[in-house]
């Protein structure tokens, strides 16, 4: 059976046809790489996703997570796969080699870990690892990289991310953990922390926690913060370890989904005791948390597409194998033959509806990624500034509008399978429980939306967002010229012009007092952007997909006048269905669902003010 996590020709077609990513290579950032190097990475993420991680995300689920002494364990199933994980490299994708690390692109860091994400309960355990290592290689000491690096890059020991808090969940600024300085110049802290991911496991000998906490007498809110390491087991001058650190697992949380990722609520410093050192400066820890909450939320973007594309597949077979209803042209004869269920036009509507969805997500974390890298390879810091923008006001999409609608095409695979997708016999009832944390986690996407509005549009004066949609109305020019693209081109194009609309709506809004018109449509606007880039990418997709089907057609000397001679065609060649397929994909997204999405300035103009003039008492 193919595999049924991800569709390997699409995830090339984006890299290779449209970023055509292999010319990162051309720069020396990454000259010890090549396309065929990227092709081989990804095959082999391919080969081990199926082999090791894809076997456990089921027995993970059941077996779940289990607190025993203290002391949390993870399903079983989990050692192995995190072993061979951490051997092969994936851990470190994109950490730089400097510090032992693969320094591959983002880009291509992306699109293997889309083979992996599925089974996130996994992946977070060397993801949280990753992202402590990163803050402590661009923050920390040069003891603290000697004393922490190599072994978080390697996987021989774990990190997380000690943030939320009882009484402080979004809101911040508003932690009560507090750091008690020394006169050694460590600091003991004391406080609670909830939803903890990764907090304790047997993975690993090691855990090292960057927490958030506040100097006794800094100043409340998120200017007084500081972050501090705080590790499981204090390591010794010689490297070894030494006491168990004063903090308390008191609770693995129960949850909807994600059952083998240990969600700890953590008790530190009951004794006094609770050692940890200054990351960074005093009073920037969420300056040096939001490098980590950055790729993470990226991270968290990716997973929408990982876990969607893996629902699309899983619900694609199912509907050629599942018999059931006859053609429509035989819908009165009782005695005509059953068909696969994919005949009937709302599942055909479905499944065409998820597979957009996949491939418009799949293409905007890849260009986000891409724009990452293009920006660490530039000369001039002005083309340096550009890249680097576009990534900015990308990631607070990514995050939400992937998380949201990643989690919609778990709930359309279910729809397509029936009952049984509602039984754990079939993946896609996991897939969705798994994915909707999403949407909460790393930053709610309502703050996204915030983030996007008020910060985001408005940076460098609005540069970097008229600099994204030139990057679109250059694409949309490109295939308003290729006949079979024109109209789609069209439609995108005056898609592109109500997004600068909205955007200069909210800016006269403000100038106006009326700041509660952006904020109040913060999250309708950021899904309604997320939709146009989705349709950006389509159109560029279906642009070159067309171009190279009438290269095929010609070599064969098929035309569409034929249906009968078409049909064949299709069938008998492999990438001719596939360019097809990326050429309907668009068409019925930029024809559908744009137009939904469009609606939403209707919405914004008029100023609604329901949400906040109705009583509290009227709910």
């Amino acid at each position: 059976m193919a595999n049924l996590i991800l569709d390997e020709r699409d995830q090339r077609f984006v890299l290779r046809e449209m970023l055509e990513a292999e010319s990162l290579c051309t720069y020396e950032k990454y000259a010890d790489y090549s396309g065929d190097v990227f092709d081989m990475v990804l095959t082999e993420a391919g080969k081990f996703a199926q082999e090791e991680v894809f076997p456990t995300l089921t027995e993970g689920d059941r077996q779940g997570c289990r607190l025993e002494d203290g002391q949390v364990y993870v399903p079983g199933c989990f050692h192995r796969a995190y072993r061979l994980f951490c051997e092969g490299g994936w851990n470190a994708m994109d950490t730089p080699v400097e510090f032992g690390g693969q320094g591959l692109p983002v880009t291509i860091a992306n699109a293997a870990t889309e083979w992996f994400i599925h089974n996130f309960a996994f992946l977070a355990y060397p993801g949280l690892g990753k992202g402590a290592s990163h803050l402590i290689a661009h923050y920390g000491t040069a003891a603290q990289k000697e004393r922490y690096l190599e072994k978080l890059v390697s996987g021989q020991w774990c990190g997380t991310m000690g943030l939320t808090e009882p009484g402080a969940g979004s809101d911040v600024g508003n932690l009560s953990t507090k750091a008690i300085r020394q006169a050694d110049g460590t600091f003991r802290i004391q406080g609670t922390k909830i939803f903890h991911t990764g907090a304790d496991h047997d993975l690993t000998e090691n855990i090292i926690q960057p927490v958030l906490a506040r100097i006794e007498g800094d100043p409340a809110g998120t200017k007084g913060i500081s972050i501090f390491l705080v590790p499981k087991y204090l390591v010794n001058d010689d490297g070894s370890l030494g006491r168990r650190n004063d903090y308390e697992i008191a609770n693995v949380e129960e949850k909807m989904g994600i059952h083998a990722s240990a969600t700890c609520l953590v008790n530190y410093g009951d004794n006094g005791q609770c050692y940890a050192e200054l990351l960074g400066e005093e009073r920037e820890g969420m300056k040096v948390m939001f490098l980590m909450m950055n790729e993470m939320r990226l991270g968290v973007g990716v997973q929408g597409p990982g876990s969607a594309s893996m629902a699309y597949l899983h619900a694609l077979n199912y509907a050629r194998e599942r018999l059931q209803g006859s053609a429509l042209i035989d819908f009165k004869n009782p005695a005509a033959p059953r068909v696969p269920i994919m005949e009937h036009p709302d599942v055909r509507r479905m499944l065409l509806w998820m597979k957009s969805q996949v491939e418009g997500m799949r293409a905007m974390i890849y260009y986000t990624g891409f724009c990452l890298d293009r920006s660490e390879c530039c000369k001039s810091a002005e083309e340096r500034d550009k890249w680097l923008g576009l990534a900015e006001v990308l990631t607070p999409i990514c995050k939400a509008y992937c998380s949201d609608m990643g989690f919609r095409v778990t709930e359309y695979a279910i729809q397509v399978y029936g009952g049984y997708g509602y039984c754990a016999e079939y993946p896609v009832e996991q897939l969705m429980r798994d994915e909707k944390i999403a949407s909460v986690y790393e930053g709610a996407n309502g703050i996204q939306a915030l983030d996007l509005v008020a910060r985001k549009l408005g940076m460098k004066k609005g540069a970097y967002f008229m600099n994204l949609l030139g990057e679109m109305n250059a694409v949309v020019n490109r295939f308003q010229a290729v006949e079979e693209t024109a109209d789609l081109a069209e439609a995108v194009g005056k898609a592109v012009n109500t997004l600068a609309e909205a955007a200069m709506y909210f800016a006269r809004c403000g100038k106006e007092g009326k700041f509660l018109v952006p904020i109040n449509n913060a999250y309708p606007f950021l899904m309604m952007m997320g939709s146009i880039m989705s349709a950006w990418f389509l159109l560029w997709g279906a642009g070159i997909a067309s171009e190279r089907l009438a290269a095929l057609r010609t070599a064969r000397g098929v035309t569409r006048d034929d249906p009968e001679v078409w049909a064949a065609f299709l069938k008998d060649s492999a990438e001719a269905a596939f360019y097809e397929g990326k050429i309907h994909a668009a068409r019925y997204f930029i024809r559908n669902e744009l137009p939904v999405s469009l609606a939403t300035m209707t919405a914004i103009e008029s100023e609604d003010m329901s949400i906040l003039a109705i009583a509290n008492e009227s709910f």
